[in-house]
């Protein structure tokens, strides 16, 4: 900083400070500049790359070509398919010899370019054969030989997926006969690599008489270089080979090459030659397997330690392969060497006379380790394969301490491999699938959360496989024998949500819907379902928020207790739905979404229905825009006429909307969905041919439901002891005969179904007479007292309504019965149009929630509108 003059006064101090800290700043930003300036065009520059407007396409490619720059010219050979697809004929006739005149000295950018280009022309097959072989092809034969080894390459490879297009002749004349000279020791090694490689390729496309005259003499001749990557490049095309000439000439000729090769005094030859005969096992017979290939392979394998570590990884790789390839010509020592061979490589760089020598510096060390690890890694990649090899029975006793040493591997990737490969070693292990109990635990424990996040790909099928202990198991307890999953799933779960790993930890959430078929309604209530609000409530990523939602939804779906039910609805709705953050309103409508995807028709009317459509009067912009998307979907979700009622309200809110929104971008969604809403035919009480599939899957959602009902009671009648398995059973053929009779319902729409039994109803009265004491006290509570007005309105109006429409006796019976869980739309399950009494009007659900004060037939809605409209001041 500079001084300030002692005459100064404070005014001139502070712009004299800051004039100098401005020609300073100034000054930095010069020196930034500078490189930007440099690096802009010139007036000569710009004339020079401007090109006249009124050029056609082809006039311009051909004026770049012989006047632009390089970048110009690698801009019209990247353009040339669009070219070949709007004027073919001028292409061919204009650009295309430009395009071979360029490439003479094109640079390394505009070969790959060209390559490209030539080989997505091919792909499009748009010119005839003769065109492609003429044009094209001399072009791309011409460049196989450039000197950088990348443009050979690209070239390459362009003309190895052109050889699938031209017919034989074509390949024969110009590919085949200049090949033969190609592959002589003459040339290059580089063309004698590129001839190896299109050897393999055109084989196929050959009969076995002209592969034998032709192409097996060039092929033995490369088997037989002096150079050994001509050698081992020649020795990975065998297969392809073999392939085209049959097992005979195969056993005969190709054979024998691979055993020379496998006695190769290179390395990288025997390995290949090592990799090539695993490949082909199957093209041999089970003699040779026996006589010539296991020899061959026992000695491989014998001498892999005392080689290169790149051998041992190879050789672990192919391990499980070649183990199933041989299964059965195995003696029982040969059968026990390879499997300790194995068990050797799962260990290998673990043990101490694996240990480093003490003149290798840390570089080799390093290097050393990273081989090791990719051997194991290997290996755990191979394990199922050895499962079937060493037979599940035995899996215990042979592989089990291999197993758990994969699974407690000190590198990740190692664990990483073995988690993918956990699903497959459950299922091979089958009703033996609890031998690893305690390795799933271990995995979902891991620190690295790539291990969970690979082990969570069909964690819903292991966990499964688990509790019924294998697919052929009639075990019924669920996980008794692992108390370590649950505590595990939660540290899982907190792991990833502690990471920045968003997607783990989303796909973790969905996958956790497969839990109320694991573990019991309890356990998940207290260990997860508030974990879900949680997650509603704080997290920051909106994937996230929506999986723990669908999940929460899933759960509450299964929860076998009424009072937790109600308590999580209550904590949706006060918490979500009437929370004072805009997001959480937001997050209420999402759950809304999967409650109308999850449960039933009914249940969504009952419990959200209006915290929904209350969301029309909410301050925020965002929510009432993403209620205008919802709409539909909640309409969609009403019986006529049952619920005409409900459809009153929603049409009322619309139209508050429609009149009242000021913003301007909810008032155009409003009236998209207006639109939506007219064209929208409502379902019926009565099936429909149209809708007939989704009103009988939500039938069966009621059912369920009702199901669930009365387990409870099932539940609190048995002992606590054995209460749990009773009822499971109980649960599941009772859900097995609604199944069922859901099926015969489908096959059988025209009938009548007869109403319920008097012992049935009887039985059900019984059943509602314990759960209204069980649900009085709960009820005074208060569930939602905001709704407290609103369902005496309802209900008063639902009263008039019925006193107006049927007889004193079957008002009086319908005022009874009072709203105390889940209802379905009758008490026997059946929807109204099976119902034989068709006297009763349908104004309601059914006869068996007529007073529930959100699903009442009353068609006056001004009580429900009155209390709307005083609760407008409070979103």
């Amino acid at each position: 900083m500079h001084p300030p003059p002692p005459d100064a006064g404070v005014a001139m101090d502070f712009g004299q400070n800051s004039l100098f800290g401005y020609m300073e700043d100034l000054q930095e930003l010069t020196i930034i500049e500078r490189p930007v300036r440099r690096s802009l065009k010139t007036p000569e520059e710009i004339e020079r790359l401007t090109v006249d407007e009124d050029l056609s396409d082809i006039d311009r490619a051909v004026y770049l070509l012989s006047a632009g720059q390089d970048v110009q010219g690698a801009s019209v050979i990247a353009n040339l398919p669009f070219l070949m697809r709007q004027n073919p004929t001028e292409t061919l006739r204009r650009v295309l010899p430009k395009v071979r005149e360029v490439l003479h000295v094109a640079s390394v950018e505009m070969q790959l370019t060209a390559a490209v280009s030539f080989l997505t022309i091919l792909q499009e097959e748009s010119m005839s054969v003769h065109t492609c072989a003429h044009s094209f092809l001399q072009v791309i034969l011409l460049h196989l030989e450039h000197r950088d080894t990348g443009v050979s390459n690209a070239w390459l490879e362009t003309l190895l997926s052109a050889v699938e297009l031209l017919p034989k002749e074509t390949l024969r004349h110009e590919i085949l006969n200049p090949l033969v000279s190609k592959a002589q020791l003459s040339q290059t090694v580089q063309s004698r690599l590129v001839s190896c490689k299109i050897l393999g390729k055109i084989t196929n496309k050959f009969d076995a008489h002209s592969i034998k005259r032709e192409i097996l003499p060039l092929v033995k001749s490369l088997c037989q270089d002096v150079e050994y990557e001509v050698r081992s490049c020649m020795c990975r095309q065998l297969e392809n080979i073999a392939q085209g000439i049959g097992t005979e000439l195969t056993k005969n000729v190709v054979l024998p090459e691979l055993i020379e090769l496998s006695r190769d005094e290179s390395g990288s030859v025997r390995l290949a030659a090592f990799e090539t005969l695993v490949n082909m096992l199957d093209m041999f017979d089970t003699d040779d397997r026996s006589q010539t290939i296991l020899p061959l392979v026992k000695s491989f394998c014998e001498k892999s330690f005392k080689a290169d570590e790149s051998i041992l990884i190879s050789l672990s790789f192919h391990l499980g392969k070649l183990c199933h390839g041989l299964y059965g010509i195995f003696t029982p020592d040969q059968h026990l060497r390879f499997l300790e061979f194995y068990k050797k490589l799962c260990t290998l760089g673990l043990q101490q006379e694996n240990g480093h020598n003490e003149s290798q510096i840390p570089s080799q060390i390093v290097e050393q380790e990273k081989k090791y690890t990719s051997v194991r890694k290997n290996c755990a990649y191979n394990f199922p394969a050895m499962i079937v090899f060493v037979d599940p029975k035995n899996f215990h006793m042979e592989l089990y301490s291999t197993f758990f040493c994969l699974c407690h591997d000190p590198e990740v990737p190692v664990r990483y491999t073995i988690a993918i490969c956990f699903y497959e070693v459950s299922k091979l292990l089958n009703s033996g699938v609890h031998l690893i109990h305690k390795e799933l635990i271990t995995l979902l424990q891991d620190e690295s959360l790539e291990v969970l996040d690979a082990l969570i790909n069909h964690l819903p099928e292991i966990l499964e496989l688990m509790s019924t202990g294998g697919e052929n198991s009639v075990q019924e307890n669920k996980f008794s024998s692992v108390p370590d999953l649950i505590p595990a799933l939660t540290a899982a779960e907190q792991r990833a949500a502690a990471s920045l790993k968003w997607r783990t930890h989303e796909k973790l959430l969905q996958k956790y819907t497969c839990l109320p078929h694991i573990i019991s309604s309890d356990q998940i209530y207290y260990r997860f379902l508030q974990r879900m609000f949680t997650i509603m409530m704080t997290n920051n990523v909106l994937p996230v928020q929506r999986a723990a939602a669908r999940t929460l939804c899933i759960f509450l779906r299964y929860n076998r207790k009424q009072e937790q039910r109600h308590e999580v609805i209550q904590k949706l709705i006060e918490q979500l739905g009437q929370g004072k953050s805009y997001w959480n309103r937001l997050r209420f409508l999402d759950t809304c979404e999967f409650i109308i995807e999850i449960f039933s028709r009914s249940f969504f009317c009952k419990y959200f229905f209006l915290p929904v459509i209350e969301l029309t009067h909410d301050p925020v912009a965002n929510v009432r825009m993403k209620l205008c998307y919802l709409l539909p979907k909640v309409k969609s979700a009403l019986k006529i006429p049952a619920d005409m009622h409900l459809l009153q309200q929603l049409e009322m809110c619309v139209r508050k909307l429609l009149c009242q929104e000021k913003d301007k971008d909810v008032l155009a969604i409003v009236k998209k969905t207006v639109l939506e809403l007219d064209r929208m035919e409502m379902s019926m009480d009565m099936f429909q041919k149209k809708n007939y599939e989704k009103d009988l899957l939500d039938q069966e959602k009621e059912r369920e439901e009702l199901l669930f009902l009365e387990m409870e009671q099932l539940e609190k009648e048995k002992h606590p002891s054995d209460g749990r398995l009773a009822s499971d059973k109980s649960f599941e053929k009772k859900r097995r005969d609604s199944r069922t009779s859901t099926q015969s319902l489908s096959k059988n729409l025209p009938i009548s179904v007869p109403g319920p039994s008097s012992s049935t109803a009887s039985t059900s009265k019984e059943i509602k007479k314990s759960k209204l004491t069980r649900s009085q006290s709960f009820n005074n509570q208060a569930f939602h007292a905001k709704y407290g007005t609103l369902d005496k309105c309802a209900s008063k109006s639902s009263t008039l309504a019925h006193t107006s429409s049927v007889s004193g006796l079957v008002r009086t019976a319908m005022l009874s019965l009072t709203d105390d869980s889940f209802r379905t739309r009758n008490a026997s399950s059946v929807p109204a149009s099976f119902s034989p009494n068709p006297v009763v009007p349908s104004t309601s659900r059914g006869p068996g929630n007529t007073a529930d004060p959100k699903s009442s037939g009353s068609k006056d809605a001004q009580p429900r509108k009155a209390t709307l409209k005083s609760r407008k001041s409070n979103p």
